[in-house]
């Protein structure tokens, strides 16, 4: 089959609208731009990758925040293909700053880390000791829950021993604490049921209970456990862990001391299992749901108005950057002329003659020296060489030159006659002599 440009372009559009439904994402907003139709385009980046994002008008008009440039945010959004142009693109449904989002974010995705894992499981929960005589409390010593327990079970059961292993429940310290004294319950292994419990509060505030290393120890307990962190309304990763999980830190006092446990007991496991195939039969019907939303979303008029909007803002800007570039252009030639007329003024070669008339003069002295040197040097070079054949050498060596009274050397007693004058020449002086 031959493709056209459209016909492959909407065919990627709907494998990728169908392949990834509606996803979460973090990142960083850059390039945020709200022309006149309403509608919002950014781009959504991190320290290695960006991707395109349009948030149309009926989305943002719901916006808790105003996107902004270099603004963390998570964003809920649908991945697409924008024809047109051929590139992928994020259509936002929504968006809230990264902070508490990126937190809840963190939560699911642990969640369903260690759900897929089989720590949630509900044939790896344990049933609650019929007969309970020590209780293991993992706290705050001084926090309102502590108190709230020791209420109950004073009321409910004055026999049973509580055993308080302290720690913090909130802030950084927190994590490590609770996984010390709950290491501590393990060695010790002196109680029938260990409690962990701590008061209400927001969900940074129990985040401590969130950390997967205490979630994955906490799992490994040689007892029973039961987490009672927070209100009813609250559900923390050590919730899904522990083997049984109580609403209130009254309700898990109320769960250990005697009066109708066993049937409290039985009546946990078996919500916690109606919880979770509930949760697995929601699960099913979100994702027939979502495929058909999808399916609806392809085919929706909707989707090619946007993708007409989105065009019209496209073409827009193309025309305002078109403009802008073409008076930037002619700024550049301009710039441009206005460089090569100063290059070329008098004056800059007027400076140049006058600085390398100012460079010669300081070179000139260095110059003479320069040559008056090498002469000196090769006058004695000279006298050296003319030295080395001048006759006083020869007569510095006892030697002497005879001389005829005409000033001829001579070099044989045949030149000079009986009685005629001679003139001998020595290194320090002359001496004249009559041949006899």
């Amino acid at each position: 089959m031959v493709y056209s440009v459209r016909q492959l372009n909407t065919e990627i559009r709907q494998l990728l609208e169908q392949g990834f439904g509606q996803i979460s994402l973090v990142g960083e907003i850059s390039n945020f731009a709200a022309p006149g139709s309403g509608h919002w385009y950014f781009t959504l980046k991190d320290e290695r990758a960006q991707v395109r994002c349009a948030m149309f008008r009926n989305a943002n008009q719901r916006a808790k925040v105003r996107p902004q440039n270099g603004m963390q945010v998570l964003v809920r959004a649908k991945v697409t293909v924008y024809e047109p142009r051929g590139d992928y693109q994020l259509i936002i449904e929504q968006v809230e700053d990264a902070g508490q989002g990126l937190l809840q974010q963190r939560y699911e995705q642990l969640k369903e880390k260690l759900s897929a894992e089989g720590l949630f499981a509900a044939e790896r929960k344990r049933l609650l000791p019929d007969h309970i005589r020590k209780v293991g409390v993992l706290t705050s010593p001084t926090g309102a829950a502590i108190k709230d327990i020791l209420a109950v079970m004073k009321r409910r059961d004055p026999g049973v021993e509580v055993i308080i292993y302290p720690s913090a429940v909130q802030g950084e310290a927190a994590v490590p604490q609770l996984q010390a004294m709950l290491k501590t319950a393990f060695e010790r292994n002196e109680v029938d049921v260990l409690l962990v419990s701590r008061g209400g509060g927001s969900l940074e505030d129990l985040w401590c209970f969130n950390d997967e290393t205490f979630a994955r120890l906490l799992a490994t307990a040689p007892m029973p456990t039961i987490s009672a962190v927070g209100h009813e309304i609250d559900f923390t990763i050590a919730d899904f862990v522990a083997d049984v999980r109580a609403p209130t830190p009254s309700a898990a006092a109320e769960l250990v001391t005697r009066d109708q446990q066993q049937q409290q007991q039985k009546a946990q496991a078996l919500q916690q299992r109606l919880g979770l195939a509930q949760q697995r039969l929601l699960q099913r019907l979100q994702q027939r749901w979502q495929f058909l939303q999808t399916r609806l979303q392809q085919q929706h008029p909707q989707r090619q108005l946007q993708q007409q909007s989105q065009l019209a803002d496209e073409l827009q800007a193309r025309a305002n950057r078109a403009l802008q570039n073409r008076l930037a252009r002619q700024k550049q030639q301009v710039s441009y002329l206005h460089g090569r007329l100063q290059a070329m003024h008098p004056q800059k070669e007027l400076q140049r003659l006058q600085q390398k008339l100012q460079t010669q003069q300081q070179r000139l002295p260095q110059v003479m020296q320069r040559v008056l040197k090498d002469k000196r040097t090769q006058q004695q070079q000279l006298m050296q060489a003319l030295n080395l054949v001048s006759p006083l050498n020869t007569l510095e060596r006892g030697y002497a030159i005879v001389r005829t009274e005409k000033g001829d050397v001579v070099r044989s007693e045949k030149q000079v006659t009986v009685g005629e004058s001679i003139e001998v020449r020595l290194a320090d002086g002359n001496i004249t002599a009559k041949r006899q």
